[in-house]
């Protein structure tokens, strides 16, 4: 129903004008002929002309009013034709305001006078037409009157449809700006209660970690402390970029690495005590940032996940360059167990997701006592 709605009103709006100075010569004519009106004495070609005429003023009644009101006079006053002129009267109250409303009627009521002086010139059925009190004043209702309140009606019931659409665009918007607001409060709460939770411990982490690598005299806990010093203080770095972006209003982007930074994540990991190997395949070539920043985080989440549960394991990164994409391949060896770390359990969940808005696909299986992180990322996708 509605689409039957929207192309009827589509084809209302291309052909309505053509329709409506078809209309209006065919009345013309046929009251200029006796078939509904008064039969004109005039040459046909002069009734033709004259229908034609109507005809283009109403069809350009969009662009011009004048030509529409001229013609509705020439049409009453020569032909005794009703059609223009109640075009004329429905179009005045759709398109006129005051003045020049008033205007409108005073000239209408001008040809409707001048229209008795030529019944009463004319005489026979043109004088009891257009020239008795009777037929004036249900003339003058239905030239004018009628018409006029209906463009009168529809330019009001117009105006209230803006009203209420501009009512409610504004009431949408304003409800949009109450939700940012209360989503903004609750970025900053939870800003605040991460600093307030998370950084707060971190902090005590590094300053424990600093004070054991001043006073320890064994190397291997030096060394250690150290590490946990500067990791702790990287996490401070990337918590602080976090609860920044928490703290702003709009949106942002957290500075995210890619591929060039692999070796170092891979470094690290091998200071945290893991056996880490890189090996690459294929022709190297330049990758799209989205699709690097991917594969960082793969390689990144699948290490941790090594260092969670499977710490003292061989483990593998295998970067593989194919001609629509990239492959990554995080995989470990057996473990002889200890105690795993804890985590959320929505690293490779999150992945997952990452990578499918990507056009690529993720996997995640246990592999001869191991276990296998594999990505495919097309380059289609992160283009």
């Amino acid at each position: 129903m509605a689409l039957t709605a929207v192309t009827l009103r589509r084809v209302v709006q291309r052909y309505g004008p053509l329709l409506l100075a078809v209309t209006v010569a065919a009345a013309v004519w046929a009251s200029a002929t006796g078939d509904i009106g008064v039969r004109s004495p005039l040459p046909g070609a002069v009734v033709l002309l004259i229908a034609l005429g109507s005809a283009w003023a109403a069809g350009t009644i969009r662009t011009r009013r004048w030509p529409l009101f001229l013609a509705a006079a020439v049409c009453w006053l020569v032909l005794a034709a009703a059609a223009a002129g109640v075009v004329a009267s429905y179009q005045a109250g759709l398109r006129l305001r005051g003045r020049q409303l008033a205007t409108y009627l005073a000239g209408a009521a001008v040809v409707l006078t001048g229209g008795v002086v030529v019944g009463l010139e004319v005489g026979g059925v043109r004088r009891i037409t257009t020239a008795t009190p009777g037929n004036v004043l249900l003339l003058a209702a239905c030239l004018v009157g009628l018409p006029l309140v209906l463009g009168l009606w529809v330019r009001a019931r117009r105006d209230t449809l803006a009203a209420l659409r501009d009512r409610a665009e504004r009431l949408e918007r304003e409800q949009e700006a109450h939700a940012d607001r209360v989503r903004a409060e609750e970025r900053t709460r939870i800003a605040r209660e991460m600093h307030d939770v998370v950084a707060h411990r971190v902090s005590l982490m590094v300053v424990h970690a600093g004070a054991l690598e001043v006073t320890a005299a064994d190397p291997a806990t030096v060394a250690a402390a150290a590490l946990i010093r500067t990791t702790g203080r990287q996490a401070l770095t990337d918590l602080r970029e976090v609860l920044g972006v928490l703290r702003q209003a709009g949106p942002a982007v957290v500075p995210e690495r890619g591929l060039d930074a692999l070796d170092d994540l891979i470094g690290e990991s091998r200071t945290a005590g893991l056996r880490v190997s890189r090996r690459d395949e294929g022709t190297p070539t330049a990758l799209p940032a989205t699709l690097g920043r991917t594969a960082y985080r793969v390689v990144r989440e699948a290490l941790t996940n090594v260092r969670k549960h499977a710490a003292d394991a061989e483990t593998t990164v295998c970067l593989r360059y194919l001609p629509d994409g990239l492959e990554v391949l995080v995989r470990n060896g057996p473990s002889e167990g200890g105690s795993a770390l804890p985590g959320a359990g929505q690293g490779l969940l999150g992945l997952r997701e990452r990578v499918e808005l990507l056009g690529g696909r993720l996997e995640a299986t246990s592999v001869d006592g191991g276990f296998l992180v594999r990505a495919l990322i097309p380059l289609a996708g992160a283009a």
